[in-house]
């Protein structure tokens, strides 16, 4: 089986990248460096969400699912630097070639990945591939957008329309799975202000579960899965959950209750 990779990666402002760019602000404390930007952005645009390339990633939230089961994790450890988690995953698509899968991953997710990527002198040959080395890519790879190496779930159920587009939290509980637990991106830079980056990273993966889930379900209504093995799926995500011992799987569990 080609083997899935569902993705989600968290953000906050890189306050290192800013003082570079606005000097003056340099004597300031992170805070201070975050709010002048969020000023800035809502003179310029009403809304306080930094340009892509102003996010440095503090996680990354991988769902798995290949011939041996189905694994979820945030990549890294929690002091790893961005560059680390970053180069960890393009490393799983040099290894894997899986099929990608996101939430507005070609909107948000992969386009920060590029900037970052780019700043860090990361590698991901695969991921680029458009078929010089590797005549399948010519007509299938990760970068084109119609192409389907790369999933992006809300573009496509929208039809590639930004009208039309629905958020994820919405989406997965009108399907019955548990949502994102009334935590959100927008309060990432508060958590990590805090220093709860172990809550970021649980609150990522708790996304690409219902990101897989809500996927499983796609592969079924397009024909991909019989009910048999959506069934199966939703089976295997259900065991590998109640066999973790973090905290944060009983809570989605608990919302998300056996038919």
């Amino acid at each position: 089986m080609t083997p899935t990779l569902v993705f989600d990666i968290e953000t906050v402002p890189d306050v290192a990248g800013l003082r570079r760019l606005r000097p003056q602000w340099q004597s300031l404390s992170d805070a201070d460096v975050a709010e002048h930007a969020f000023a800035e952005r809502r003179e310029k645009t009403g809304s306080d969400f930094l340009p892509l390339h102003l996010h440095r990633v503090v996680a990354i939230g991988c769902a798995f699912r290949g011939a041996k089961g189905f694994q979820v994790r945030c990549l890294g450890a929690e002091d790893d630097g961005e560059a680390r988690l970053i180069a960890e995953f393009f490393g799983y698509i040099d290894r894997y070639t899986p099929q990608l899968v996101s939430w507005n991953g070609g909107g948000f997710d992969l386009p920060v990945l590029h900037y970052r990527a780019l700043i860090h002198g990361v590698q991901a040959s695969r991921y680029w591939e458009l078929g010089d080395d590797d005549r399948d890519f010519r007509w299938n790879n990760y970068i084109s957008r119609y192409h389907s190496r790369h999933l992006d779930l809300m573009d496509l159920l929208a039809l590639y329309q930004p009208r039309a587009t629905a958020p994820l939290d919405e989406v997965a509980r009108l399907a019955g799975y548990a949502g994102k637990l009334g935590m959100d991106g927008a309060r990432v830079w508060t958590f990590f202000q805090e220093g709860r980056l172990a809550h970021i990273r649980a609150y990522c993966e708790t996304d690409v579960v219902n990101t897989f889930l809500v996927y499983s379900r796609f592969q079924r209504m397009r024909g991909a899965l019989s009910e048999a093995e959506f069934a199966a799926e939703q089976s295997l995500v259900r065991s590998s959950l109640k066999a973790a011992a973090a905290a944060h799987w009983g809570e989605f569990l608990a919302a998300w209750p056996e038919a």
